[in-house]
């Protein structure tokens, strides 16, 4: 996994330092609406849950990738979700049934992320405002 630099920008001006996590967007930036996930486990689910379509993800857990993926725990074929946002994207994972880690996953569907995120500070932007745009990505600013 290679970090690279990132930034995801709130529409209300609030700014999050953090590396780049999964594909490399063409253009540099992935944008959506920002919701957030509590969930402890089932990362998985979520991600390739259809009801999250362009919707950008920040999970309030802090440790996601743990145990890797599997093509069993999909929802659909496919992920969704324009985005993800992790505090720490676990850079093993662990998991007698795992076919592949999460940062793979993400890779091999395009679906770039960002992580080294404060997401309990996030966590109370969206909930005090609801869900709102944002846009994350590692394009430089020369």
């Amino acid at each position: 996994m290679t970090i690279r630099e990132a930034a995801l920008v709130l529409a209300d001006g609030s700014v999050f330092e953090g590396e780049g996590i999964g594909a490399e967007s063409a253009s540099g930036i992935s944008a959506g609406e920002v919701v957030f996930n509590t969930v402890l486990s089932g990362y998985q689910e979520v991600i390739t849950d259809p009801s999250y379509a362009g919707q950008i993800i920040s999970f309030t857990y802090p440790h996601i990738g743990n145990y890797g993926v599997t093509s069993l725990d999909n929802e659909s074929s496919r992920p969704f979700c324009r985005g993800v946002i992790v505090r720490e994207m676990a850079r093993r994972h662990s998991n007698y049934r795992a076919e592949n880690s999460l940062d793979a996953l993400l890779v091999k569907s395009g679906v770039s992320g960002i992580g080294g995120i404060d997401t309990r500070r996030l966590t109370r932007v969206l909930r005090d405002a609801g869900a709102i745009p944002g846009a994350f990505g590692t394009a430089s600013y020369e």
